[in-house]
């Protein structure tokens, strides 16, 4: 997986002209966001590649928040990671989201079912972070650890988080994740715009082999009664799950949240 450049939108996004923004606590808060599971430590300077921000900013940055233990300095190699500490930022957001508690077995049932994997994930920046999930034995090696980031603009997860906003705010996400993928955008507009018609007819979105190539998935949204929003993805390697598999799939999955909304007197 790589690293999650979400600086664009925390330090330019609704308020950040505003008088009362913190611009360092953005920016410190843009350097916790950068380390991955895969990264053995980041110096400065890598930190500083990462976020776009100078390298005399990210030295100060970097020692508050060790000095906050939020950061793990390896003095033998002057490299930073991140200090179990960051977790107690985390766990109060958990335990608000007992949906996941009701959510968790009907997601097993559905993973052991089509023998594939069901995800749970919240919105971080241009990306979905996994908050809970369950699959079939026989997908231990796919990457679906709680905490992990999954790309909005390639996941049936994140198009169906797109599907779930309103125009004005689907539209400024759109543009950021196509400033963000440069290049890569022409060949990913059409699978959005595909998905986002999928959820209009069907209720639920696709992604064919756009996060891994030989990774098929749906998605539907929930939305909570305090107005976030939560999505869904259930899916599996394409040797299993087929696309023509998908539509049955998807029938599943929105048949789950629905449940799930229901269950919990929320709106999908």
């Amino acid at each position: 997986m790589g690293f999650r450049k979400n600086t664009a939108l925390a330090t330019s996004g609704k308020g950040a002209e505003d008088r009362q923004f913190v611009r360092a606590l953005a920016r410190g808060l843009e350097v916790l966001k950068v380390f991955s599971a895969e990264d053995r430590g980041l110096s400065n300077a890598e930190i500083a590649r990462r976020t776009g921000f100078p390298k005399p900013t990210v030295s100060r940055l970097t020692f508050t928040l060790l000095s906050l233990g939020y950061l793990h300095l390896d003095e033998d190699t002057g490299r930073y990671s991140l200090h179990p500490h960051v977790l107690s930022l985390g766990f109060p957001v958990l335990r608000q989201l007992s949906v996941r508690d009701i959510a968790r077995p009907m997601m097993q049932e559905l993973a052991d079912h089509c023998g594939g994997a069901v995800a749970l994930g919240i919105r971080d920046g241009l990306n979905m972070i996994v908050i809970e999930r369950a699959r079939h034995p026989s997908m231990s090696a796919v990457p679906l650890d709680i905490g992990v980031g999954r790309d909005i603009a390639k996941t049936a997860m994140g198009r169906a988080l797109l599907a779930s906003m309103d125009p004005d705010d689907r539209r400024d996400m759109l543009a950021a994740l196509r400033d963000a993928h440069g290049p890569e955008w022409p060949s990913l507009a059409p699978g959005i715009d595909d998905a986002l018609e999928s959820y209009r007819t069907n209720g639920f979105t696709v992604s064919a082999g756009d996060w891994i190539p030989e990774y098929n998935a749906v998605g539907v949204p929930l939305k909570l009664a305090d107005g976030t929003t939560l999505a869904f993805n259930c899916g599996g390697t394409s040797n299993r799950i087929t696309a023509d598999l998908l539509p049955g799939l998807g029938r599943q999955l929105r048949q789950l949240v629905e449940t799930l909304a229901h269950t919990q007197d929320l709106s999908t």
